[in-house]
């Protein structure tokens, strides 16, 4: 028995070390070479064994000499990314040789002489400038892979039928005009791709193809396929994206093993009915096209994971669709969908979700936003307590200081305006304003301040479904305060909100003669065309550029820096049309004429107003989400936190009232995200801190805001010591110095601000929740937070960036250039990403992004445009310029530096400041804007318009084989590739979509 046993071990040794020996000699058989700078390769001795050789990723223009007759038995030989203008004669030595790979080479034609290669299975030849084959290819009879995409083929030889092994055929992006027949001789194919030629027409004989399971025919012109097409019975996945079909041949249904189908960017007006008879369908799309309906019968396709329908023109979705339980992906967004159906739970196994851009009421848009559950939630709260309909409309007063907006709320809302209060001095003032009791017509009105230091709150108040009022002081206007006065709030509309409401309402009529009001009002109107036309065309002349350079392909943009978007891959390019059209599909709704009032005694056209507001607010199509349901049970709790007059509710006491209003602890969660982002009350259930707490309070909230951003010396000291005369003891030179301080460089104390927030801060924990929530909105961050919890009564400094007046900053490491490495003696090389914005800059961006990467940095010195500090030893600067003018955009750069052989360093330092600012930029989606890698050799130079490689880069992996890209600035000029792009593609996209 012990034998036995020893001598299974003793096998077990021999079988590991047998195998061990098969992988040592495995190994030893393939054999990777590269060189620098392009220099020759000479290949090694006795490497006869040699079954794999790689020479890719080299610029060679010639093989190592005597590699044809050395390698006699190379079955794999890899040449990819060189400069090869014709096929080394030396290959065809080769006649192991089972695969050949010299694709993203320069060769013009094929050599007659690949008959020679008879034993060939696989050859790769694509992204060269082939333009035609020789007939020898048919000689290839072993053939199974043949990749010919990316080169000028204008037809095939007649010999290519010849290839009857043949299973994967690419050739997309040639120069084909029609589908070549010689391809239907080829019975055992089962791979096509055709894409990218311009094909315009399949022929009637195609279903020859009989073996065909995948087949690619993107962005080949098609207008129609030809009912043969359906004989294709194998196919189990078919691209027919960007076309121009309308319909699908009556007989498709019999193609019954279609797993994937992409119809996406076509001209389909109605659904594809013929689709419904697949049910072994798993995959379908159908994005970008023109549909208006989904049929019922679409419950049908059981086996549906992915389903794609955005940017049609769907109103509304069959009940059948919640059957569709194995769905993953469900992608709706730019449609027009306003309800959705009952039992959306269902779909529980969803995880792509996407809804975004629909007029969706019920459930309220800000539920379906959150995801599925949330919807289900929604639609069960619903179904246990009575629908509610309480329509409530958000109407927005803006414009600039001395517009007259807070005298034309008084009036709206009927009250008279104090004789103590100074328009405009209270900053953000919210009042209700019942507009007909009978319907419980409710318009909630925030007057926004026209000064300058409210610019970083006012986006705040912002929000998609408002009715927006632009007050213009038709007695100050002239045509040159346009921009000012009318068109940076457009402006300004357009990135936050939009296709948003906006209606435009003169002021101080009583002073102008009917005359100047009819001339000034015209200008109005013709500026607001001009601005709109200008910014229009702006949109489509990018767009038009981008399609150009889709239709160029990749190699093409990949070829030379001096291109329009140099090297930027066709899903970066595609992501980038998507958000163009956007911005082009949302302009602004703009009603028309100027509403021409007068606030003083006589109220001129005031009631005429009203009744325009309450008009334009009736309308379905402009405000469906006035006419929202609601679960009874959610707007009583909406009403039960309106009533404690307290800052804030503990989670616990909002879940007592949640009981009140019918609602266990499991159902709260939901109901208080809805009111938090309808922005009815503030919860943060992703913040660690924040999330045990609600604030319901927003009226007091808004109020405690305006203390900060008044910017009165005078108000806040008189404040200050009325407050401090009943117990502290600083003195009054010391309060003043605290303000000043303040309004000079945003610093202040905490001590202060509890004076300056009574009474509408009462404890300490009140303070410090107030503070971590203003930090949380990128008002303001504490410059000495320890790491314990501070002691009750311990001073701790914040800083408000927005409040920062002081022009320089402590810039060091700038100034001297040098490195902060020790013993280091490399030149240093300079990283900047820059971001330009040329319709406008999102106010008070900078002074959010300088709160937003203050975990990220230390040693900051601020100045009013400028953050110099550390990310860890490695010196950052973030940069604001605003435009001299309105031809120049304002732009915001992010800088470091380091050496060459150190530049991941600064990648590093940059890469997650890069990423705040992206998100920060995404609460802004129809802001325009590009973002650059300027080019470091024309900083190092000091040049004053740089050269800029396009940001979209950030978010790609380095081509392989690129060292090095020339500066078109100055041909003579090399750049290092790791200047441009990060080490890895960490970085999220800069585009919004």
């Amino acid at each position: 028995m012990a034998e036995n046993e020893t001598n299974l071990k003793t096998a077990r040794l021999w079988r590991d070390a047998a195998l061990r020996s098969r992988k040592l000699r495995s190994s030893l058989r393939h054999l990777t070479l590269s060189t620098k700078n392009s220099q020759t390769i000479t290949l090694p001795e006795d490497i006869k064994e040699i079954e794999v050789l790689n020479l890719g990723n080299n610029s060679l223009q010639e093989l190592p000499e005597g590699l044809g007759s050395t390698l006699t038995r190379l079955r794999i030989l890899i040449l990819r990314r060189n400069k090869f203008a014709a096929v080394p004669s030396a290959v065809f030595q080769l006649s192991q040789l089972v695969e050949l790979d010299i694709s993203h080479n320069c060769l013009g034609h094929f050599s007659e002489d690949i008959d020679l290669l008879k034993g060939l299975k696989k050859l790769c030849i694509s992204h060269n400038k082939i333009q035609y084959l020789p007939s020898q290819i048919g000689t290839l009879q072993c053939l199974e892979e043949l990749d010919i995409s990316f080169n000028e083929l204008h037809d095939f030889p007649r010999s290519f039928a010849q290839l009857r092994r043949l299973r994967t055929l690419d050739v997309d992006h040639n120069k084909l005009q029609r589908f070549p027949p010689e391809i239907l001789a080829l019975s055992d194919l089962e791979e096509l791709d055709c894409s990218g030629n311009k094909l315009e027409g399949l022929p009637g004989n195609i279903m020859m193809l009989q073996s065909i399971k995948i087949l690619w025919l993107s962005s080949t012109h098609l207008s129609s396929l030809p009912e043969t097409f359906c004989d294709l019975q194998n196919l189990e996945s078919l691209m027919l994206d960007n076309n121009l079909l309308t319909a699908l041949p009556q007989s498709f249904g019999k193609m019954q093993k279609l797993k994937m189908l992409n119809l996406s960017s076509n001209s389909f007006e109605d659904f594809p009915q013929v689709i419904l008879k697949i049910t072994s369908l798993e995959e379908l799309y159908l994005s970008r096209n023109r549909l208006s309906f989904l049929p019922e019968e679409v419950g049908q396709l059981s086996n549906l994971a992915n389903l794609w329908l955005d940017n049609n023109r769907i109103t509304f979705l069959p009940d059948s669709i919640v059957e569709l339980e194995k769905l993953e992906e469900l992608v709706l967004q730019g449609n027009q969908i306003a309800i959705l159906p009952d039992n959306f739970g269902k779909l529980a196994k969803v995880n792509i979700w996407k809804v975004k851009d629909n007029p969706l009421i019920q459930p309220p848009y800000e539920v379906c936003m959150k995801g599925i559950p949330y919807i289900a939630a929604y639609q069960k709260e619903l179904a246990h307590s009575q629908p509610a309909v309480k329509p409530r409309l958000k109407l927005v007063l803006m414009g600039q200081r001395n517009a007259g907006k807070t005298r034309l709320r008084q009036c709206i809302v009927s009250k008279p305006l104090d004789a103590k209060t100074i328009p405009g001095a209270r900053g953000i003032d919210v009042t209700n304003w019942v507009a007909d009791a009978n319907r419980s017509l409710t318009f909630i009105v925030y007057d926004l301040s026209g000064k300058q230091n409210y610019d970083l709150i006012k986006p705040f108040f912002l929000s998609p479904g408002a009715l927006y009022i632009l007050v213009v002081n038709l007695k100050s206007y002239t045509c040159k305060s346009f921009y000012s006065s009318v068109g940076y709030f457009l402006h300004l509309l357009s990135a936050k909100v939009p296709h948003a409401v906006v209606g435009i309402v003169g002021t101080h009529t009583d002073l102008c003669d009917d005359s100047e009001l009819e001339e000034k009002c015209l200008d109005i109107h013709l500026q607001i065309s001009l601005q709109e036309k200008r910014d229009i065309d702006c949109l489509q002349m990018l767009a038009v550029q981008v399609d150009q350079a889709l239709e160029q392909g990749y190699d093409v943009r990949a070829s030379s820096p001096h291109v329009l978007f140099y090297g930027v891959s066709d899903k970066n390019l595609r992501r980038k049309k998507s958000q163009l059209q956007y911005m082009l599909n949302n302009r602004l709704q703009i009603l028309s004429p100027v509403f021409c009032v007068s606030c003083m005694e006589a109220q001129k056209n005031i009631q005429r107003l009203k009744e325009k507001l309450m008009s334009v607010a009736d309308h379905r199509e402009i405000f469906p989400n006035l006419h929202r349901v609601l679960p009874k049970s959610w707007q009583m709790l909406e009403e039960l936190h309106f009533k404690p007059t307290d800052l804030w509710l503990s989670w616990w006491d909002s879940a007592r009232l949640g009981l009140q209003a019918g609602l266990t602890e499991d159902r709260l969660q939901s109901a208080l995200s809805y009111l938090h982002e309808s922005g009815k009350l503030l919860y943060f259930e992703d913040s660690i801190t924040l999330k045990e707490y609600v604030f319901h309070n927003l009226p007091r909230f808004i109020a405690i805001l305006n203390v900060f951003f008044q910017k009165d010396l005078a108000a806040m000291l008189e404040k200050l010591h009325s407050e401090g005369e009943g117990g502290d003891n600083a003195t009054a030179s010391q309060m003043q110095q605290h303000v000043e301080g303040f309004l000079l460089h945003g610093l202040l104390p905490s001590n202060v601000i509890r004076l300056l927030l009574k009474p509408l801060v009462q404890t300490q924990q009140d303070l410090h929740l107030i503070m971590e929530l203003l930090e949380k909105m990128g008002v303001c961050y504490c410059i000495n937070k320890p790491r314990s919890k501070p002691l009750n009564g311990a001073t701790v400094l914040y800083k408000f960036p927005s409040l920062v007046s002081n022009e320089e900053a402590h810039a060091e490491p700038w100034m001297n250039g040098g490195s902060l490495i020790p013993g280091q003696f490399f030149s240093v090389e300079q990283l900047q990403i820059e971001y330009s914005f040329p319709f406008l800059i999102p106010p008070g961006l900078f002074a959010r992004y300088s709160v937003q990467i203050n975990n990220h940095v230390v040693q900051r010195s601020d100045g009013r445009h400028y953050i110099f500090a550390y990310r860890g030893k490695v010196p950052v600067m973030v940069s604001y310029r605003p435009s001299r003018n309105r031809l120049q955009p304002e732009t915001l750069a992010i800088s470091s530096h380091a050496s060459l052989p150190n530049i991941w360093t600064a990648w590093q330092a940059i890469t997650p400041l890069v990423e705040e600012l992206n998100v920060l930029l995404q609460e802004w989606p129809g802001l325009h804007y590009s973002v650059h890698v300027l080019c470091s050799k024309c900083l190092k130079r000091g040049s004053p318009n740089p050269h800029s490689f396009p940001g979209e880069l950030l978010s790609q992996p380095r081509p392989e084989g690129l060292t090095e890209i020339v500066c078109p600035k100055n041909g003579s000029e090399r750049v290092n590739v790791a200047l441009v792009y990060p080490p890895s593609p960490t970085l999220v996209s800069p585009s919004h979509k």
